[in-house]
């Protein structure tokens, strides 16, 4: 029970890889926020999983992509907890297009929801959290492997790396931390509706451990940096990618 009496908000927890870091905190002790943006029943689906394997958690609907609601959720997270000891910024939105169709709203789409909204929900954060606090930003191994036709998203995960390197220096006097995990291609629902689903093969071939991720294997990562396992790191990058770069 890594964390014991710890308290987590899991953005975009309602499915894909942000259900499974909910549920893999949740087995470590986390009472656990399961963040959604329009998936309730998929939210509460993860909720009752939780609960049935003896957690805690509850569902609260925000969209993040909108900084109005950010309080909202710390404050649903006080209310049914009590505090917020760590912060997982999950929800992203993944658009491919060539040089040639990328549009502002391309832009903005991908960048207010990758971006900018973990940078406005890491300064909610630190306005309520103390010493031993962990913020998590889920990024990519695209911010380094930049594959074509991805410019946008690729640039959203490379400024999340940059971002949590700044803000370990600025909260580090504080006891916060602040690291990034950044998983290769993993078989999600939002894979299988994705035109990478159609790459799967190609790019398990070119992983040195021959295949695509799980959620499994992303989760206990998320749990490693918010525990005190990791306690002596911050700023820090974690591939979890099966050696793909």
């Amino acid at each position: 029970m890594k964390l014991h009496n710890k308290v987590a908000i899991v953005t975009g927890g309602s499915k894909g890889l942000g259900a499974n870091m909910a549920e893999k905190l949740a087995a470590e002790g986390a009472a656990v926020i399961v963040n959604y943006a329009s998936s309730q029943t998929a939210a509460q689906a993860v909720v009752d999983q939780i609960v049935q394997n003896g957690g805690r958690a509850q569902a609260v609907q925000a969209d993040v992509s909108n900084p109005e609601q950010h309080k909202a959720l710390f404050d649903a997270a006080e209310t049914a907890f009590g505090k917020v000891d760590i912060l997982v910024n999950n929800a992203g939105v993944y658009e491919v297009a060539p040089l040639e169709q990328i549009d502002a709203g391309h832009f903005h789409r991908q960048f207010d929801l990758n971006v900018l909204a973990p940078l406005l929900l890491t300064q909610e954060a630190a306005r309520r959290m103390g010493p031993g606090s962990s913020i998590v930003n889920v990024s990519s191994v695209v911010s380094t492997l930049s594959p074509a036709h991805t410019a946008v998203y690729n640039g959203t995960k490379a400024a999340l790396d940059s971002i949590t390197r700044s803000l370990a220096k600025e909260l580090g006097a504080r006891g916060i931390r602040v690291n990034s995990i950044n998983p290769g291609l993993v078989e999600t629902e939002g894979l299988h509706a994705s035109p990478l689903i159609g790459a799967r093969q190609a790019l398990a071939a070119i992983t040195p451990l021959g295949r695509i991720g799980q959620p499994d294997d992303i989760g206990p990562g998320v749990v490693f940096l918010a525990s005190d396992d990791s306690k002596w790191m911050t700023g820090e990058t974690l591939y979890i990618s099966g050696g793909l770069r």
